[in-house]
């Protein structure tokens, strides 16, 4: 029997994306977010990706119960609000060009849109860490954050500065500027992200982290820096550099 993986994914995205199917689509393209044919009216639907890691792997910095409701309530939500916003409003179902020209769409697909992308790609960025031993970036990355701040712990200190003070819930980034081609760490509020034609700091993300509050409010509560201090030993460096590289 051939193998109709569009036909597989799509039958098992109904039935919570489990097995052998979120193996699959954990394993995707991050920029090739994945849509799969409704049976009804062959309308695009966007489908929550899988971990590569289980919700435990990433403690003790990021506790399970936090990462099962980050990424199976919250994320969940927002992969539904934005298939019910695009059923209502067609839109370009490739997100990366939809954000150079969001604010002319609806707040709904502007909100879960990003919602989804970021944390599709905050998921990627992370990586167990179980030994606690240090994690430092390497190749180009680090070549290019040495170069720009001055040395790692420079950039860590400016990056962790801005994540801290970020008001409100949003998202700190590291991305490489449009306008002069270097690293830059910006923030941006809600689920805008640096790709959207409504931030004032636009480039290529490299690197990401989620300052909302569910985010880490059951483990850390309001201490949003013990989060942060905690988070750089998950940080997936090489996935970074993949980023950058590209």
């Amino acid at each position: 029997m051939a193998f109709n993986r569009r036909d597989f994914i799509k039958k098992s995205s109904l039935l919570g994306l489990t097995g052998l199917a979120s193996s699959l689509i954990g394993k995707e393209q991050l920029h090739k977010l994945e849509e799969v044919s409704a049976e009804m009216g062959g309308e695009a639907t966007f489908v929550l990706p899988a971990l590569t890691y289980p919700y435990n792997a990433l403690e003790p910095f990021i506790d399970a119960k936090t990462m099962e409701i980050h990424h199976g309530k919250h994320h969940q939500t927002y992969v539904d609000k934005l298939n019910s916003a695009i059923s209502a409003n067609p839109i370009e179902k490739d997100l990366i060009n939809l954000f150079k020209n969001v604010s002319k769409a609806d707040v709904a697909i502007r909100n879960n849109g990003g919602g989804h992308y970021n944390h599709s790609l905050f998921w990627q960025l992370l990586q167990p860490n179980m030994n606690a031993s240090p994690n430092f970036p390497s190749g180009k990355i680090n070549e290019a954050i040495v170069a720009q701040f001055g040395s790692f712990d420079n950039f860590k200190k400016e990056f962790s500065e801005k994540a801290l003070k970020h008001f409100g819930s949003g998202w700190c980034w590291l991305i490489v500027s449009i306008d002069d081609n270097k690293l830059h760490i910006t923030s941006t509020p809600n689920q805008d992200n640096p790709l959207m034609d409504v931030v004032s700091e636009r480039g290529k993300i490299v690197l990401a982290l989620d300052v909302w509050e569910h985010a880490y409010y059951l483990k850390y509560q309001n201490k949003r820096a013990e989060y942060i201090t905690n988070w750089w030993n998950v940080v997936n460096w090489k996935k970074a550099n993949e980023l950058f590289e590209k």
